[in-house]
C-alpha cells in the first residue's frame, strides 16, 4: 500500500496543466508594452464543446499606453453574422513585468503572467446568454510567434467543463 501515495501523485501531476513558466527560456521574449501598442489586427474564431466552429470575426485593435505606464486595448470586434461588440481592456502595472488586467464585460481582475515568449491569464467573461448572462471561466494562453505575430488559444470553462475554445492570430501592424 506504500505504492498508493506516489500512484495518486504520478495521476494527479498528470492532470496539472503547463504552466507559463515552462516557456520562459523561449524567444522571443513577450514584452507587452513594446507588442500591444500601436495598430493590431485579429482573427479568429469560436468552437463550441464538441468542436464545431460556430462563429469567426475580425477585431480592430487600438492599444496605447500612458506615462504611468497604464496600457489600453481597445477592441472592436466584426462576427461573421453581422454583430459588433467592444471590449476595452485596461492594463495596470503590478510588479516587475506582470501586470492586472479589467474590462467591462469581465467580471473581477485578470492576472497576466509572463515568462519567456508567453502570457496567461485567466478571468470570468460575462456574456450575454438568452434574457440574461452567463459567466465563463476563460484561461487564455498566448504565444508570440515573432515580433508581429501573437498566437492565442483559449479555453471556455463552465462550472469547471469545458463549452467552448477560443482561437486567434493577432497581427501587428509594423510601422
Amino acid at each position: 500500500m506504500k505504492s498508493l501515495p506516489v500512484l495518486l501523485a504520478m495521476f494527479l501531476s498528470a492532470c496539472s496543466s503547463v504552466g507559463v513558466n515552462q516557456y520562459a527560456n523561449n524567444a522571443p521574449v513577450f514584452v507587452a508594452d513594446e507588442f500591444f501598442n500601436g495598430r493590431l489586427v485579429a482573427h479568429g474564431m469560436l468552437k463550441d464543446f464538441k468542436g464545431r466552429v460556430t462563429r469567426r470575426f475580425v477585431a480592430d485593435i487600438n492599444a496605447y499606453w500612458n506615462d504611468e505606464g497604464v496600457g489600453t486595448l481597445d477592441e472592436h470586434f466584426t462576427f461573421d453574422d453581422g454583430e459588433k461588440q467592444r471590449r476595452v481592456w485596461t492594463l495596470t502595472p503590478d510588479g516587475a513585468g506582470s501586470y492586472i488586467g479589467t474590462a467591462g464585460d469581465v467580471v473581477g481582475p485578470a492576472q497576466l503572467q509572463f515568462a519567456g515568449n508567453s502570457l496567461f491569464l485567466e478571468y470570468v467573461l460575462r456574456i450575454p446568454y438568452g434574457d440574461g448572462t452567463l459567466d465563463l471561466t476563460v484561461d487564455d494562453r498566448m504565444y508570440l510567434i515573432d515580433e508581429s505575430t501573437l498566437l492565442n488559444e483559449s479555453a471556455l470553462r463552465k462550472f469547471g467543463i469545458k463549452v467552448g475554445e477560443l482561437t486567434l492570430v493577432i497581427r501587428k501592424e509594423l510601422q
